[in-house]
């Protein structure tokens, strides 16, 4: 096939200005080094403080990126103007019940922004009153995006808390709910989340400390300066990070205090938000649990004692800690308990079993259990459950692959099932015009990965078909087989869309997950190999028609794939990508290194941990290989994985590999982690990473 990347321009070229650096007795020399800027922390709040050369570099690399991809501006927008097709856009959330109220969110047409609204519980056909309305809010803002918003117990106030950088750093306003106007409390570098106390008088939140890093719990009195308020406590390790929320029954306000393997919990009392935190039980290495109150006992999912699928224990509310622990549900193995919650008569939870997940109830009275299942090879599943907690009814949602979205609510009672939401498809959607499937794929060592696939029904399954093959395989995080309007754009073109459930991800139980991080990352890697290799074998597409896709560890991801197959993809499109794994590892300083060191290890302490990370750090193992075409997008912004990373990736992919590519690189200055904000900026943005996928296969037209 013709090299379908062409231009006259010549691709950047980045200065080398090489630094060493030497750990257990090993000397690295980074020529890019330099493009991280020394001020990041002040970029993060500023982007207009970035230093002159490195501006003008990742411009450059704009500039470059727009140009290869010139040719396939009127696809964008023809992709873009499908993707919009597909989004009912005066949509709105089921209004979820709570006292006299019922709460949701909307969308205007034509807004980019969710407005938060509520209605009479009894009335849900009356007038919407909107609580705060996110285009208004947004409003003269380069980024804007709502962290949420969350209402007091006594329906008088809404704690709604913004970014308007795209550096995570949260803004916390308060609405008087009478009148609509804010407050003129501003609680500024936060985490994104409060909680109310149990009168509404003031709220909880953490504070961001200048390594980016939520550390600091605070209580903010209404009326009185941020200056004034009160710290709670302070989490004096920087391996852990912490979050606050509070209770269904709105008694406790939960401290969660955490990293990838280890948790701890902290209790204040909601109407005595003056006292000191309780303790549940103190952090072990390696153990995890979670509360939920059940009136006079806490429900408590935990791994402790060898669970390493979870099981859930009781304990007394006055004495919740471990001595005081009960089994309700015990430890079964290959069955993941993934989250749980308490209502006056009954236990629910969200559970995978077999690669697939399903709901469990039980009754608190009888201990009867029973479960919610569906039939589709592959689908996803959730608990919305309720905001109340004396109720027999709570939410879920069901999509597939080739399903629409559904919400129902269920009464756990009578299990009684109600549809009262399927999505719509305002430009039509056939379900019977596509398939889905699940594959299980044999890997180097003999484990079978799941792939779930979506296509067409009249695709040729003779090698002819592009793919996009999307993964991720960390963090425990599993992939849902969920349904995606927008890859619809690349199905209707013949593309077969596929997501590898690899290793590193709990999609088949935690032992998935333990088998691929730390000295095991490389099964994640090899489990995608395995599967780009498997689906040209089968005939669902050939090597030079399949597309990689993945983002922020799913880059990196990309990254390791490419080095280790380069032969083995088309294209690779990798998407915030974590691709200097070795290098911010070493780096004590940026936000998130010493919590991730129990995902990848510590280089810095272990020696063994050094070189697990150097063998496949994506950065370090650039070589003189023939790479695919490479799409890398990044933030200036970015907190979770700094713009520099993958910005010295493609400077050291060209300097080393010109004989490959084109490597690409589009940085968003206006924007973080999770790209533009707005949800039809964001579809021009993967309309964008779409045209990519298909000018690289040959398709664009």
């Amino acid at each position: 096939m013709p090299h379908p990347f062409t231009t006259d321009q010549t691709p950047p070229s980045a200065e080398r200005r090489p630094v060493s650096d030497t750990r257990h007795g090993i000397t690295r020399t980074d020529e890019y080094a330099w493009l991280r800027a020394d001020n990041w922390q002040a970029v993060f709040k500023d982007p207009g403080v970035l230093e002159a050369d490195i501006r003008a570099h990742l411009e450059a690399e704009n500039a470059y990126q727009k140009a290869l991809m010139a040719d396939t501006e009127a696809l964008q927008k023809t992709l873009f103007t499908e993707m919009k097709g597909r989004i009912k856009e005066d949509d709105e959330t089921v209004p979820a019940p709570d006292g006299p109220w019922a709460y949701g969110s909307s969308f205007a047409t034509g807004g980019q922004q969710p407005r938060f609204f509520r209605v009479p519980r009894n009335d849900l056909d009356a007038e919407r009153t909107i609580l705060l309305d996110g285009d208004k809010e947004a409003e003269g803002k380069d980024y804007f995006r709502l962290a949420g918003a969350d209402h007091s117990a006594d329906h008088a106030r809404l704690l709604w808390t913004y970014d308007d950088k795209g550096s995570e750093y949260f803004t916390a306003r308060v609405r008087d709910l009478s009148t609509l106007a804010d407050l003129d409390d501003m609680v500024e570098d936060t985490s994104g989340n409060g909680v109310f106390d149990a009168a509404g008088d003031g709220f909880f939140y953490t504070r961001m400390d200048d390594n980016h890093r939520p550390s600091k719990l605070y209580y903010h009195r209404l009326g009185t300066p941020q200056s004034d308020d009160r710290l709670i406590y302070e989490e004096a390790d920087a391996g852990f990070f912490m979050g606050v929320g509070s209770s269904r029954l709105n008694d406790f306000i939960y401290v969660n205090i955490h990293d990838h393997e280890t948790s701890e919990f902290r209790l204040i009392r909601a109407d005595a938000p003056g006292s000191e935190p309780v303790i549940v039980e103190p952090r072990v290495t390696g153990v995890e649990y979670e509360l939920e109150e059940g009136g006079d006992v806490f429900f408590i999912v935990t791994n402790a004692d060898g669970a390493k699928d979870f099981k859930i224990m009781t304990a007394p509310v006055d004495a919740p800690q471990k001595a005081n622990w009960t089994e309700i549900v015990p430890h079964e193995p290959g069955r993941l308990i993934l989250k749980h919650q308490a209502y006056k008569r009954h236990l629910a939870w969200l559970e995978r079993k077999d690669g697939l997940p399903r709901i469990a109830i039980m009754d608190r009275a009888s201990g009867d259990i029973h479960h919610i299942a569906f039939e589709e090879e592959a689908y996803s599943l959730g608990v919305q459950g309720s905001h109340e907690y004396d109720t027999d009814v709570i939410r879920l949602s069901y999509s597939s692959m080739t399903t629409p979205s559904q919400v129902f609510d269920y009464n756990m009672a009578t299990r009684e099932r109600t549809l009262l939401k399927t999505q719509q498809v305002p430009s039509g959607h056939d379900a019977d015009a596509y398939v889905t499937r699940r594959l299980q794929v044999p890997a180097d060592d003999g484990e079978l990965v799941p792939v779930s696939l979506v296509m067409r029904k009249d695709t040729p399954l003779d090698g002819s078909a592009p793919c996009l093959l999307y993964g991720y395989g960390s963090y425990g995080i599993a992939i849902p087989a969920s349904f995606n309007t927008n890859c619809l754009s690349l199905v209707d073109r013949g593309f077969v869309y596929a997501i590898a459930h690899i290793r590193g991800g709990k999609d088949k139980g935690f032992a998935w997950y333990e088998a691929g991080k730390r000295q095991d990352k490389a099964n994640t890697f090899k489990d995608f190999v395995a599967v780009a290799r498997h689906l040209p074998a089968e005939g669902y597409t050939a090597p030079d028609r399949l597309v990689a896709q993945g983002g922020s560890a799913g880059g990196m991801l990309m990254g390791a794939v490419m080095n280790m197959a380069p032969e083995a993809f088309g294209a690779i499109i990798a998407e915030v990508p974590f691709v200097d794994v070795l290098t911010t590892m070493l780096d004590d300083t940026l936000p998130l290194t010493p919590p991730e060191w129990p995902e990848w290890g510590n280089p810095i302490a272990s020696q063994a941990d050094y070189a697990t990370i150097a063998a496949y750090s994506p950065y370090d193992n650039v070589a003189a290989l023939p790479y695919p075409p490479v799409l890398a997008v990044a933030g200036l912004t970015d907190p979770r994985v700094t713009y520099w990373e993958p910005a010295k990736w493609v400077a050291k992919l060209r300097a080393m590999a010109p004989q490959g590519g084109p490597y690409m690189l589009k940085t968003n200055m206006g924007a973080g982690h999770g790209g533009a904000s707005g949800r039809f900026s964001r579809l021009e943005e993967i309309a964008e990473v779409y045209a990519f996928a298909l000018k690289a296969v040959g398709t664009a037209d």
